[in-house]
């Protein structure tokens, strides 16, 4: 993936830059393949699972001018505030943050650090007009360093991200009745709030939505005290000598998080849950899904945990193969990009995979779309001018694509309900090419 950065012009060198890469990026998955972390911030004494006051969003700040691919100065088309896309469900919804805490498992990343942690946050359905103001997109800290580790260093912007406006009250009362979950996993170096715009539409569809950040596996996570801890898995990776060893971390990434998923579900639907509104939750429906290094972590989870149902890889290589045995007869979508993910296109994991899955399955590329399509880096990238010319497929699209799609897998394998929109091409969503090797 190249993007057009703020204030930069790219020679010849840069751009063979760029394209090395975005090479690496690919079979990353991540946003870069540069070191994400820094320092490393090691954290003090784990705490036990605690609901988490909402903190308040930043003050939005005017965007600054960008060169290029970006308004000018003084355009009145440089935004004041950056939004999400609104939810198109028949449900509103609310938010609530979780920091867990796993007493039985060390960090893999920093054992210094003790024991496993997790940050998630869970949308739901809400009673309408309940709640207090909408929850703040991410902590400007986590914004600072993903923006800086894209290269990104307009130093507005960071401010504008974080308080990018959402869609979900915090302190919401939820809607009567009882939902399926759906776990979300964020791509490799990328903060969980990258899948907010997802998580708040699957929430109005009618599913409690966990969204998990794993500890020094993203650019920064940002705990309760204000301690932000860095991306250590990035360096590990980085260090590596050959793409083989690159590859062993990776694999150890998506296990290591079906291990987190497994400890969240016992918290989320055991006999003491975290949650306050678990209640909410009907744990014999449970679906999971997510971007790169976190759709390989949905089926590192499937074939971990026979709790989940039902997973969906969004653009990410199957560093930690599909099991041999496949998936006991459980429905697996996978969704990419196109050229890159189609068949024999390079990603041979996903050819290996698709071989394996043995239950309900699909296997559909994007026209037009690039890496993050499936997140909401389009519509927050396409509102700061930022455009990438190899992922020409606008905001409003990749939203319409990515909610469809996955929304309808979700309703078929967890609701049982009809969903013709994934029998085959449809002419209203003429990008979506469905592969059949």
């Amino acid at each position: 993936m190249t993007i057009f950065l703020r204030n930069r012009r790219a020679g010849a060198a840069a751009t063979a830059t760029a394209l090395a890469l975005a090479s690496l990026a690919a079979l990353a998955g991540t946003a870069t393949p540069a070191s994400a972390s820094g320092r490393v911030t090691t954290a003090g004494p784990a705490t036990t699972a605690t609901a988490l006051a909402p903190e308040p969003a930043a003050a939005p700040k005017p965007a600054s001018p960008a060169a290029s691919a970006s308004p000018a100065p003084g355009d009145p088309a440089v935004p004041s505030a950056l939004t999400l896309p609104r939810p198109t469900g028949p449900y509103a919804t609310g938010r609530d943050t979780l920091f867990l805490t796993d007493h039985e498992r060390t960090d893999p990343w920093v054992p210094a650090a003790g024991a496993r942690r997790l940050l998630v946050s869970l949308h739901y359905p809400a009673r309408p007009g309940s709640g207090g103001d909408p929850a703040p997109y991410m902590p400007e800290a986590e914004a600072r360093l993903m923006l800086a580790q894209r290269g990104l260093d307009d130093p507005e912007w960071p401010g504008l991200v974080a308080a990018t406006r959402t869609s979900s009250p915090t302190d919401a009362r939820p809607a009567p009745g009882r939902f399926p979950l759906v776990l979300l996993s964020p791509g490799f170096g990328t903060p969980r709030a990258t899948l907010t715009g997802l998580a708040e539409e699957l929430a109005s569809r009618g599913y409690v939505v966990a969204t998990a950040d794993h500890p020094y596996e993203s650019t920064g996570t940002e705990l309760p005290d204000g301690r932000v801890l860095t991306c250590a898995a990035c360096d590990e990776v980085d260090a590596q000598p050959d793409e083989a060893g690159r590859r062993k971390v990776l694999a150890a990434v998506s296990a290591g998080r079906a291990a987190d998923f497994s400890f969240l579900l016992d918290r989320l639907t055991g006999p003491r849950p975290a949650w306050r509104h678990a209640r909410t939750i009907d744990a014999r429906r449970v679906g999971m899904a997510g971007h790169s290094i976190g759709g390989n972590a949905a089926a590192s989870t499937m074939a971990a945990d026979r709790r989940v149902d039902a997973g969906v890889t969004m653009d990410g290589t199957f560093f930690d193969p599909v099991a041999a045995r496949g998936l006991d007869g459980r429905p697996f979508l996978m969704l990419g990009t196109d050229p890159g993910h189609a068949p024999g296109a390079g990603d041979t994991s996903w050819d290996e995979g698709w071989a394996r899955l043995d239950g309900f399955k699909r296997w559909l590329t994007v026209r037009d779309s690039g890496h993050f399509t499936f997140t909401d880096t389009p519509a927050i990238g396409e509102q700061l001018g930022i455009a990438d010319p190899d992922a020409p497929l606008s905001a409003a699209r990749s939203t319409a694509i990515t909610r469809a799609y996955v929304t309808a897998f979700f309703d078929r394998s967890l609701r049982g309900r009809p969903a013709r929109l994934l029998d085959g091409p449809t002419p209203a969503h003429p990008e979506v090419l469905f592969q059949r090797p």
